[in-house]
């Protein structure tokens, strides 16, 4: 009897250990979630799998940077946008941890929400709120575009700047975004914009330099000082915001080589209409009606941002006030930054994740340094990650 209770727990005490063993390699993992100020819902990657019927390729919404992305259904009835990283993925725990740690310190109107993430063996996987209505590019000038009216695309405008200055300066963490652009910003059943992709954003402290050894971010809409030198501050958001405003205004892409020389840089032929003080011919003729006096603000205000010396681009903070018509809209008296500084080889766009590089479907162009480039070290930099859900 004696020697039965004895084996019996000797046994129990093997399996015990076995077990023990067998989950000691997740528990750093464990150990990092724990040490996260804001944890988020974690989900069960069983769970996610049901929600997105296997990660059927129907229910795949598009290719990100980091992986694919797929629509879902949670057994409460919640649509979800699952973000799956990938194997292939440079982005390591760290980096993982480090998203969910930026993406669930903030919350606003107008930025996508995390609803949670799973981080279950090897899988890597994000979970957000799913927005019906895709992406600002697709809706501006996709093959299915939503025909925007005016007074929704200056509200789409106002929500992005809104959501800007939340992260520059409302926010607890500082927060730049580094790749904001078109297909980085998401529209709801109700057509409000919400700011997606926080895998580049980078926190920054007062007290440290805020040059970046890696440029990350889409060619089109990089500061001409992020780009050639790395400096990397909240002006560089103000300069892709104001790229964004004029796609919004024209309803095109901020370059397109079928178009004639004059107009084929969106850049160039705002400022050329400004100069003259024609701005009114940048409208999308597809608007049979628009507010003059608005036109004429969001284009003034896109060209302050998009000023080649930081400095003389305003803060979002300050661009929302202009857009709401609080401050009077500075008169600009210089083009924008990139005019001087770069000139378009093609309309060929790339993703880089890291260091490895592969070709995307953006509407963005690829440049090439002109002479006054001639004596930089740096070379033009490759595209950053793609939209969550482009």
């Amino acid at each position: 009897m004696v020697v039965g209770v004895g084996v019996v727990f000797l046994s129990v005490l093997a399996v015990f250990f076995i077990v023990r063993r067998r989950k000691r390699p997740q528990s750093d993992d464990d150990d990092e979630l724990l040490g996260i100020d804001v944890r988020p819902y974690t989900f069960n990657y069983a769970e996610l799998r049901t929600a997105t019927e296997g990660f059927i390729p129907a229910n795949k919404l598009g290719e990100g940077g980091f992986g694919p992305v797929y629509k879902g259904t949670l057994c409460d009835g919640r649509v979800i946008a699952v973000k799956q990283l990938s194997v292939a993925s440079h982005q390591g725990k760290s980096q993982f941890v480090a998203e969910i740690a930026t993406i669930s310190a903030v919350q606003h109107r107008n930025l996508v929400k995390l609803y949670g993430c799973c981080y279950e063996g090897a899988q890597r996987i994000l979970v957000y709120e799913y927005l019906e209505n895709n992406s600002l590019d697709q809706a501006l000038f996709g093959k299915e575009s939503l025909d925007l009216d005016w007074s929704t695309r200056y509200d789409i405008c106002l929500g992005v700047a809104r959501g800007l200055a939340y992260l520059h300066e409302e926010s607890r963490l500082r927060i730049i975004h580094r790749d904001v652009k078109a297909s980085n910003i998401l529209l709801d059943g109700n057509l409000i914009p919400k700011i997606s992709d926080f895998g580049l954003a980078k926190l920054y402290d007062d007290k440290k330099t805020h040059i970046s050894t890696r440029v990350a971010g889409t060619i089109g809409y990089l500061a001409p000082e992020y780009a050639i030198r790395g400096h990397l501050t909240e002006k560089t958001d103000v300069f892709a915001f104001g790229v964004v405003a004029l796609e919004v205004v024209i309803g095109r892409p901020n370059s397109d080589s079928s178009l004639e020389e004059e107009k084929m840089y969106l850049l160039d032929w705002a400022w050329h209409l400004y100069e003259n003080n024609h701005q009114l011919e940048l409208v999308d003729s597809t608007l049979s009606k628009f507010n003059e006096e608005e036109v004429k603000r969001l284009i003034g205000v896109a060209l302050l941002c998009t000023q080649t010396l930081p400095s003389s681009r305003p803060s979002m903070s300050r661009v929302v006030a202009m857009l709401c018509g609080d401050i009077e809209v500075s008169t600009v008296n210089s083009k924008p930054g990139y005019l001087t500084e770069w000139t378009f080889d093609d309309v060929t766009s790339f993703v880089s994740d890291d260091d490895t590089a592969e070709e995307s479907s953006d509407y963005t162009s690829h440049y090439i340094s002109s002479a006054s480039l001639s004596n930089q070290d740096t070379t033009p930099p490759i595209s950053g990650a793609q939209a969550l859900l482009h």
